[in-house]
């Protein structure tokens, strides 16, 4: 009997001293949100523009993710995992930790309702009222694989942010188009962005904003735009409605369903625009082509 309770003892002392000093959060958060993984991490990084101090988030993947926030003169840190149970659903669980008052809460998290406890799962409420209304503001459908076209264009380098990537395409769309036509050089097609590098630990996005043209011998001189030729290339296509801010909702879609059906691709979209956000109108009636290209394979 005494080894016994000396062996329940030890397990005791063993449990109690890692829910203390090695338990990775000092509270979990589970919830389900009507999106997929790559959609939340989004929604994530522009809810987190919300908060007065604030800092980036700590990517790892759209799956598996950190956010730190200042809360009064605590700092909390959030770490996300996101798991898809199907094509518009997710599990997430939050891991919080309040990195300057961890043992405190967790000496009264068992025996009381804390404020970090009530502070933690009203904020991410508000997270889940923000993510809803943001997927009310765009669709996407994977329409499967597909060629993309082929074109002369010209084009401005641009490196921006994901979230400026938009942004870049205002600010050039009348410098291009007033060169071009001032030229008389005929536009062949919408304009496109093809992305370069894609690189989500950074939060950086190289990309070149184009305009399809006839090719011809008066093409202006200028050291901001490059002319070049895209070739068509085997791609997964998908078609979003919505601004063209978060387009990339659709780059997220194509990735999960690209991993679901063991197809290779490029990270490197091909976005087509079809209309003029200058114009105005119902974003929801926007539409864009997207592509993302499909790793050739030498058979």
């Amino acid at each position: 009997m005494r080894k016994i309770s000396s062996i329940i003892l030890a397990l005791l002392v063993g449990v109690i001293l890692w829910y203390l000093f090695l338990k990775p959060q000092d509270y979990q958060v589970n919830f389900k949100a009507k999106a997929i993984p790559g959609t939340i991490f989004e929604t994530v990084k522009a809810w987190n523009q919300g908060f007065d101090s604030m800092s980036p988030i700590r990517y790892t993947s759209p799956r598996h993710f950190e956010q730190t926030i200042f809360v009064n003169d605590s700092t909390h840190v959030y770490e996300w995992e996101i798991d898809p149970i199907h094509d518009s659903l997710s599990a997430v669980q939050v891991n919080i930790k309040d990195v300057h008052n961890s043992l405190n809460n967790r000496l009264a998290v068992p025996f009381a309702d804390t404020d970090f406890e009530k502070g933690s799962r009203k904020l991410l409420l508000d997270f889940n009222d923000f993510l809803i209304d943001h997927i009310k503001n765009f669709t996407v459908s994977i329409e499967g694989e597909e060629e993309t076209f082929s074109s002369f264009c010209a084009c401005v380098q641009l490196k921006t942010t994901p979230e400026d990537k938009a942004k870049g395409m205002m600010a050039n769309y009348n410098f291009l188009n007033a060169i071009l036509i001032e030229k008389e050089i005929k536009l062949n097609g919408p304009p496109f962005v093809e992305v370069l590098d894609w690189d989500l630990e950074n939060n950086s996005l190289s990309y070149n904003f184009c305009n399809p043209i006839i090719r011809s011998e008066r093409l202006p001189d200028h050291p901001d735009i490059e002319y070049k030729r895209i070739f068509s290339k085997n791609a997964i296509k998908a078609v979003y409605h919505g601004n063209y801010i978060t387009s990339d909702r659709a780059w997220y879609a194509i990735w999960d369903y690209a991993e679901k059906n063991s197809i290779p691709i490029e990270k490197q979209p091909l976005e087509v625009f079809y209309n003029n956000p200058n114009m105005g109108g119902n974003e929801l009636e926007w539409t864009t082509e997207v592509f993302m290209p499909i790793k050739e394979t030498n058979e």
